[in-house]
Order: C-alpha cells, then structure tokens, then sequence
C-alpha cells in the first residue's frame, strides 16, 4: 500500500506563497521583455487585476507606454 504524506496548512500556505511570488517574477519579465522599465514593470506585475496579455499587445502594437499606463491602470 502507498504511503500519504500529509501537509500542514502552514505548508500549503508557503507553497501559495512561492507560487504567486514565481508568477510575479514572470509576469515582470514578460512585461520587461515587452517594453515597460522595470519599475513600471515591477508596478504591473504585482497587479494582478492587470491584464498581461493586453499590456503586452498594446507595446507590440506602437502604443505609447504612457497611454498603455493609462488604459491598464
């Protein structure tokens, strides 16, 4: 019979930690790679209310970062 291994929720909650923190980190190189400066960058990806994929695009496609700060935020 297989062994269960239980977690505490103090564990679970170290793990969701790590996980938003691992997807805060992507989500500010992605916007770096886009065009955003790291702080701005720093700015949106901890807002996760803001659409990357948008934010992205709106660079991809000439739009001024300033306007694309005022259309995300």
């Amino acid at each position: 019979m297989k062994e269960v291994k239980s977690i505490s929720a103090a564990e679970v909650q170290v793990d969701r930690e790590e996980e938003a923190e691992r997807v805060r980190m992507w989500r500010l190189e992605e916007l770096q790679r886009a065009g955003y400066e790291r702080r701005m960058a720093r700015n949106l990806a901890e807002r996760s209310y803001v659409d990357l994929h948008l934010a992205t695009a709106l660079l991809r496609r000439g739009c001024p970062v300033d306007t694309a700060l005022r259309i995300l935020l």
